[in-house]
């Protein structure tokens, strides 16, 4: 379960920019990040990465912001060359600056991701500014920040369709677009999703958005299955209590419940994105990396 601001939730809406490090292309639909597990002390990422060197990488879905933010700085700090995309113009701007600031290429871009009119057109911006694509992350989600947080049967036929719309379904229009994207360019692909512990363990008064996360995983099984053959790979990064830089973090009353005693950072769910959009996991597809501090090994999510 993604915990963070209704604003950090939004940011995953489609959106075009203009910023790139020399190297690898990435498409952020929600994240990308540096070596797995390479992270400084304080939690920033370490110098001298290039695990991404040279690939188109497109962060779509808030890649302006919280989780999508951090995974377009560990993309463009692995080497790639990156198209930011937020619903947000001004934050997909201002985040494609930081990385040109840093001597990054990087590019703009901005649209709602339920729109597929507008998916369609960062897909597209992202490929044209980057010369094809190499990866795409997409990162938005979440249930409260759309919805009201209610049981089942007192959740509306509208309710459950923003929840699915925000998701699964733009991940799957996503992800639909990129795979003929990939087969045209016949050089392979990789796609980074990033899930939830939701979608596998019981989450009161969340069932669409488990619903929804069970569903993007079972999408990244059937792309595994049916394109390996293909060069192309999906995996999934499932978040548990992720603090970020949008939300100082969850209620401390959570802590309790998280072995590990306190919350992820965006910054290590950016460094498992990077790890599974790497060569050095090119044998790995159709799976999910759960990054929860042991939350799923301990029991169902308290009411």
């Amino acid at each position: 379960m993604l915990l963070g601001s209704a604003a950090d939730r939004h940011e995953g809406f489609l959106t075009p920019t203009s910023a790139t490090p020399s190297g690898r292309s990435c498409f952020l639909v929600g994240l990308v990040a540096t070596n797995f597990g390479q992270l400084d002390e304080g939690g920033g990422h370490m110098a001298g990465l290039s695990r991404l060197d040279g690939k188109r990488t497109l962060v779509i879905g808030g890649g302006g912001a919280g989780i999508g933010r951090s995974i377009v700085r560990s993309c463009a700090a692995a080497g790639a060359t990156v198209a930011v995309a937020d619903v947000d113009a001004a934050r997909a701007t201002e985040a494609a600056d930081e990385l040109r600031a840093a001597g990054h290429v990087s590019h703009a871009l901005s649209g709602d991701v339920r729109s597929s009119e507008q998916l369609e057109d960062v897909i597209a911006g992202a490929a044209e500014r980057l010369g094809g694509l190499d990866i795409l992350i997409t990162v938005v989600g979440g249930q409260v920040a759309f919805v009201p947080a209610v049981r089942l049967h007192e959740m509306t036929d509208e309710d459950w369709d923003t929840v699915y719309d925000v998701n699964l379904r733009y991940v799957a229009r996503a992800v639909r677009r990129v795979l003929r994207l990939f087969l045209e360019q016949g050089t392979g692909g990789n796609i980074v999703s990033i899930g939830s512990v939701t979608g596998f363990m019981a989450a009161p008064k969340q069932a669409g958005y488990g619903a929804a996360k069970a569903g993007l995983y079972s999408l990244a099984r059937t792309v595994a299955a049916e394109y390996a053959a293909d060069g192309i790979r999906m995996n999934v990064v499932a978040g548990g209590a992720i603090s970020t830089a949008v939300n100082a973090g969850p209620s401390d009353a959570w802590v309790p419940e998280i072995p590990a005693g306190r919350y992820g950072t965006s910054e290590e769910m950016a460094a498992a994105a990077v790890y599974l959009a790497s060569d050095e996991a090119r044998y790995i597809t159709g799976q999910q990396i759960v990054l929860d501090g042991g939350v799923s090994v301990r029991g169902p999510f308290p009411e």
